[in-house]
């Protein structure tokens, strides 16, 4: 059981990952404010982070990047976005991101995500 990091400023976003993950066995953690990642990252410990990339004051990209470098390295991360053309699926990943969802993603598609990093 892995436990998971879902951070989105769309509370109805929040819902839709959230209740789409209480499927499976995984603890499920949300957060709104990308200000606040780093600090519930580092109480939470997750081992996998389902971050947005359109955000306000720190986009996705921006959080990622900073978790990188401070982060430990296993922290997984997938990025979700609306953002789905194939330039900003690559550039997501080559920011570092270890995998890219688009909105709207059916539930298989976002749980066939989160199996591809923690199995």
């Amino acid at each position: 059981m892995a436990r998971i990091l879902i951070v989105d400023d769309s509370p109805a976003d929040l819902k839709l990952m959230e209740s789409v993950l209480q499927t499976t066995p995984h603890t499920v953690v949300t957060l709104n404010d990308p200000a606040r990642v780093e600090e519930v990252v580092a109480r939470e410990r997750p081992d996998l982070l389902l971050l947005d990339v359109v955000m306000p004051g720190r986009n996705g990209y921006e959080v990622m990047r900073g978790l990188r470098r401070g982060a430990p390295g296993n922290l997984k991360v997938i990025l979700v976005s609306s953002k789905g053309n194939d330039s900003d699926v690559k550039w997501g990943l080559r920011q570092g991101a270890d995998d890219y969802l688009v909105k709207p993603y059916t539930p298989d598609q976002a749980l066939g995500a989160v199996a591809r990093q923690i199995g």
